[in-house]
């Protein structure tokens, strides 16, 4: 009799053991899709970003056009941020593509016919709205990366996610929190 209950007890604990891996198993996988989602959602709101710069500088380049070495910082930073295959390298590239937006508004001002353009008003109403959603959709990836790398970080998850390809995020920060903590000013 005592054998049996040995036995029930080794098997339950076995069943709880087994149910908790496989329960912490399941919360990582549905935390890396999350995180996955999320980089998604920034890299959405980066495409339009640049859809939106073309247009814009189109409008600037027909006031400025002397101010070719702008136009050509945008340009590349709209690439860069397009290309950056993680979040490491789509920091850096965020942190170039708001120097670029800057200096463009930066020749804007110089332009009064410019500023008071409602295409050009337009777009940049688009592009403060646009700023806004990868804000929040930094923040939402962010707080998902925060929370798989903890996970990963902890037992027993530590011991199966290597196996599963499971492994920490890079957050997506730029240098210059200044830099983003509000969209460019687009009031003249």
């Amino acid at each position: 009799m005592e054998l049996v209950i040995a036995a029930v007890i080794v098997v339950v604990v076995a069943a709880i053991l087994g149910i908790y891996v496989w329960a912490s198993y399941n919360s990582l996988v549905a935390l890396n899709r999350r995180v996955d989602e999320a980089w998604s959602d920034i890299t959405v709101q980066v495409k339009r970003r640049s859809d939106l710069l073309p247009r814009l500088v189109d409008a600037v380049q027909g006031y400025a056009s002397h101010e070719r070495a702008v136009f050509d910082d945008v340009t590349r930073a709209r690439s860069d941020t397009i290309a950056a295959p993680d979040a490491t390298a789509a920091s850096a590239a965020e942190n170039r593509m708001q120097t670029a937006i800057k200096n463009l508004f930066r020749v804007a001002e110089g332009y009064p016919q410019l500023q008071s353009s409602q295409e050009f008003l337009r777009l940049q109403a688009d592009l403060v709205e646009t700023e806004d959603k990868i804000q929040a959709s930094r923040r939402f990836y962010n707080g998902g990366v925060r929370e798989l790398n903890s996970k990963v970080k902890s037992f027993p998850n530590t011991v199966y996610s290597r196996r599963t390809g499971i492994t920490q995020r890079s957050f997506f920060e730029v240098s210059s929190l200044a830099a983003i903590s509000e969209p460019p000013r687009v009031q003249f």
